[in-house]
C-alpha cells in the first residue's frame, strides 16, 4: 500500500535521539495507528509497549530483536515484527525510511 485514506495526523513529530529519529503519527478511522518516520545513520535501542511490525520504505538497516545474539538484515520492502513489552537494536548506515504498524492484542 504506497497510501493511507481517510486518517488523521498528529501535527507534533515524535523526535528521539537528539533529533536522529523522527516520526509522525497516524491515526486510522477504526482506532488503528502507525507512525511514519526517518531514522538517521547510527546505532539505537527501542522499547515496546505493544506488539509492532516494522516495514522499511527505503534504506537498509540490521536488527537484533531482544534476547537475540544474531543481527538480520532488511531492506526495502521487508518488514521485521517486534513483540511488545520487549527492546530491539536497529543500526542504520545511511538514512532509514519506515512505517511502524502497531498491533492490537
Amino acid at each position: 500500500m504506497s497510501e493511507f485514506k481517510e486518517v488523521s495526523v498528529i501535527k507534533k513529530a515524535n523526535v528521539y535521539f537528539g533529533g536522529k529519529v523522527t516520526s509522525r503519527t497516524i491515526q486510522f478511522q477504526d482506532g488503528s495507528k502507525k507512525t511514519l518516520g526517518f531514522m538517521q545513520a547510527g546505532e539505537y535501542e527501542f522499547g515496546t509497549a505493544a506488539p509492532e511490525c516494522m516495514e522499511v520504505l527505503s534504506g537498509a538497516c540490521q536488527v537484533q530483536l531482544a534476547g537475540q545474539s544474531e543481527w538480520t538484515n532488511y531492506e526495502e520492502g521487508q518488514s521485521f515484527d517486534v513483540p511488545g513489552n520487549s527492546k530491539f537494536k536497529i543500526k542504520i548506515a545511511d538514512i532509514l525510511d519506515y512505517c511502524c504498524a502497531f498491533i492490537e492484542k
